[in-house]
């Protein structure tokens, strides 16, 4: 068979995605903070674009000058005044006293007469200072011991490599091999820095961690310690009849023994790692008034943009500007213009998503999570006139404020579980009856996942034990043997 090359001309439709298309679908699932932080990186990248100003700040602006303008001789002729009556007493001023007594809400007059009541306040230097991480202690305490160099060296690597929780994540083997010391002198290091506060600290794993803690309590030959050295696995799986037939004692006992054993600390570490919270900020509003609810934007903490009016003029009057800065501006124009398109757009977006979630989900926001209905994007497409998968980037990493609390926009969206008479119930229903089930057990006999489904079927919910396991794992709640506690 013969090959040879020919030309042919062929129609065909391909959908194209053009670069301002790829930018409106990245901002549409971009969350609040991360939009935040894009349109801030186009503040610094595009000069076409600024930060406008609201009509309300600027009014506010317009009246606060007005004020300033109306009153500035007198000012300034007090200022004067003030200034050369109160430099005489400069020299006078004990500005370490002045610093420690210093508040935010309290004039001067104030402080002298409520002396008393600031003494209870924090000092001005405590509001600089940041808190103490683990690492911190750790080498504070190193400072104060008498070491050699080279075993200091070794104390400060094995402290660089504690977690937050304060156990060591690496081996002193390889510490030593990497430092080319010998691994006696970072053995010795461990031992030192283990010794230090809080107990427990530098600890390869949890079981060397309690014992650690008993040994501060000279509690080393301990029932306790027994059960931690030899018993640790029948511990984790609450064998507490099979571990008091192994040492022939009675089981109280061992009940006592586990009950100081859970007194201990886990995570000797933790009280040093005090992370900051992280709010969430929703992304929008559902109010109720009266009988309807209203959806309001918000748009708090979002830039204004505006397109710069200097280069808008420079565009308009192009004299003087030669070519290849004026294709510039033109690109850069076009840029700022459709960003900002794209960003009113995914606000629209949001609101018809946010509406139409409120009128499938109505007896929600009346009654609460017991009355959620299921629903699937399929259904929110069709009502705004939109791809599911626009509808799925929308609802992804954006939050509602509502009359029930706060909740990402994708929690309205669940699967249903028929139930005995027929109707459909969302499946975030059955995981909150199931936790409130799990609530209400008693303790010391936990329910099993058999028995929650029964439990369920009396309120006419018929669902199967695997999936209660299921939603129970989701919910982060342990198996019944997992639950049970015995004082």
């Amino acid at each position: 068979m013969a090959l040879d090359l020919r030309l042919q001309v062929k129609l065909s439709q391909q959908l194209v995605m053009t670069p301002q298309l790829q930018q409106a679908i990245k901002l549409l699932q971009l969350s609040r903070l991360e939009l935040v932080e894009a349109i801030s990186q186009e503040l610094e990248e595009n000069p076409i674009l600024e930060e406008g100003i609201d009509l309300q700040e600027e009014k506010e602006e317009e009246v606060r000058s007005g004020l300033e303008d109306d009153f500035s001789p007198i000012q300034e002729k007090s200022s004067e005044e003030e200034l050369s009556g109160e430099m005489d007493g400069v020299a006078d001023i004990d500005w370490q006293t002045y610093l420690e007594g210093y508040s935010l809400s309290s004039s001067s007059n104030d402080a002298r007469d409520n002396y008393e009541e600031q003494e209870d306040r924090p000092s001005f230097e405590s509001l600089m200072t940041q808190p103490r991480r683990l690492s911190d202690h750790l080498l504070w305490q190193l400072g104060l011991s008498t070491v050699s160099e080279v075993e200091h060296r070794a104390a400060v690597d094995i402290i660089g490599n504690l977690d937050d929780s304060g156990y060591l994540q690496t081996a002193i083997e390889e510490l030593a091999e990497h430092a080319a010391v010998d691994l006696v002198v970072y053995a010795a290091a461990l031992k030192r820095v283990q010794g230090y506060d809080p107990a427990g600290v530098a600890c390869r794993n949890l079981q060397e961690c309690l014992l650690l803690q008993l040994e501060r309590l000279d509690l080393s030959d301990s029932l306790a310690a027994v059960l931690l050295r030899d018993f640790i696995d029948e511990l984790e799986g609450r064998k507490y009849p099979q571990i008091a037939r192994a040492l022939k004692l009675p089981v109280e006992e061992i009940f006592a023994a586990t009950k100081l054993i859970s007194d201990l600390d886990p995570r000797p570490g933790s009280a040093y790692n005090d992370e900051e919270a992280h709010y969430i900020i929703p992304d929008i509003y559902i109010h109720k008034l009266g009988n309807d609810y209203v959806v309001t934007q918000n748009d708090d903490g979002l830039p204004n943009l505006r397109i710069s009016s200097f280069y808008r003029n420079a565009l308009m009057e192009s004299k003087g500007v030669d070519k290849q800065t004026g294709d510039y501006i033109q690109d850069k124009m076009r840029s700022a213009v459709w960003l900002i398109k794209s960003i009113h757009q995914r606000q629209r977006t949001i609101y018809k998503v946010t509406q139409s979630i409120v009128k499938f989900q109505r007896d929600f926001f009346d009654k609460g999570i017991e009355y959620l209905k299921p629903m699937v994007l399929r259904d929110v497409a069709e009502d705004i006139q939109m791809h599911e998968s626009t509808v799925s980037r929308v609802t992804t990493n954006k939050y509602v404020q509502t009359p029930q609390g706060l909740f990402e926009l994708k929690f309205f969206f669940n699967s249903g579980i028929n139930t005995s008479d027929g109707d459909a119930i969302a499946s975030e229903s059955v995981k909150n009856k199931i936790k409130e089930i799990v609530a209400a057990e008693n303790p010391k006999k936990p329910l099993s996942d058999q028995k929650i489904v029964d439990l369920l079927a009396e309120q006419e919910i018929d669902i199967a034990r695997r999936t209660v396991t299921k939603y129970r794992e989701m919910l982060g709640i342990g198996s019944s043997t997992e639950r049970k506690r015995l004082f």
